[in-house]
Order: structure tokens, then C-alpha cells, then sequence
């Protein structure tokens, strides 16, 4: 049984982290951090990530959303959003915005005990992020998926 793969995406305003899920929706690798010089420069951002759409065949794009811990909607919300709107234009795929709040705390705490360096670990913690963006939304599918199961199967 194969499933489509997703792309999962840490938008930062000079790193986008990138991970990409297994051909069976059920695990999250990271794969790269793609850097740019300034936040409005995103031509080669763009390029990158659909080139890695066609080298793993991703289907759907999962975007972390950066809310506010009071779940309001603040200015990298909204930039996030307006790159959401990008990609879809871009890609013609269905991108996801998926609630990240708290992945850069949780990236950074797996990195420490990892034992990667504090001057280090920059390289890493957007990636990182977007293969926790991308498992939590995997793993979410995954419950839903088997809820829906077993509802089947208790109406028969």
C-alpha cells in the first residue's frame, strides 16, 4: 500500500527547514535547510523546494503555522500564510498550515541532548523543526485514520 509523500516545511524569515515523509506516510526525515540572504528573497526558496517536490514526488505540503501561544494570528502568521499562497501558485499542490508552536523548543531540546553544540545547532533546528512539524501531522492522520476504522467497524 503506498501513500503519497509530504513535504514538510519550517518557514523561517532566512531558513526554510525541509523534511519529507517515507512512501508510506508513516515516518518524517529531515532532508535540508535551505538559507537566503534576505526574507523577501524567496526565487531561489521556491525553486529549491519544488525541486525537491520532484525528486521525492510529494503530493501536499505541510507548512508550519506559528501561532501565538493565546492562538492568536501575529506578523509571521501572516507571512507564513502569504508563502502558503505562494507555493499553492506555484506548486499546484495542496499545502497544509499545521500549528508549530512550541517545535523550535522541542528541536532545541533534541539537538542538546543529541550533544550538538550551541554554535552548531543553528545548522540544524530548522530541519529538525520541520520533521517535527511533519511527524506530528503524520501522526495525527494516522489517529484519525484508525478512529474512523473502528467507527466503521462498530457500525457493522
Amino acid at each position: 500500500m503506498k501513500t503519497k509523500r509530504i513535504l514538510g516545511l519550517d518557514y523561517g524569515s532566512k531558513t526554510v527547514g525541509v523534511a519529507v515523509s517515507d512512501g508510506l506516510g508513516l515516518t518524517a526525515q529531515g532532508v535540508e535547510t535551505i538559507f537566503r540572504k534576505q526574507e523577501d528573497k524567496l526565487r531561489q526558496t521556491c525553486a529549491r523546494i519544488e525541486a525537491l517536490i520532484a525528486e521525492y514526488g510529494a503530493e501536499q505540503i505541510v507548512l508550519g503555522y506559528p501561532k501565538n501561544m493565546n492562538d492568536t494570528i501575529g506578523e509571521r502568521a501572516r507571512k507564513t500564510e502569504e508563502f502558503r499562497d505562494m507555493l499553492e501558485r506555484r506548486t499546484h499542490l495542496p499545502v497544509v498550515l499545521w500549528d508549530e508552536r512550541l517545535t523550535t523548543v522541542e528541536a532545541e531540546q533534541v539537538l542538546m541532548e543529541s550533544g550538538v553544540r550551541r554554535e552548531e545547532r543553528k545548522k540544524y533546528i530548522d530541519k529538525i523543526a520541520a520533521t517535527i512539524i511533519l511527524q506530528d501531522f503524520l501522526d495525527c492522520e494516522a489517529a484519525k485514520t484508525q478512529f474512523e476504522e473502528s467507527d466503521l467497524r462498530s457500525k457493522e
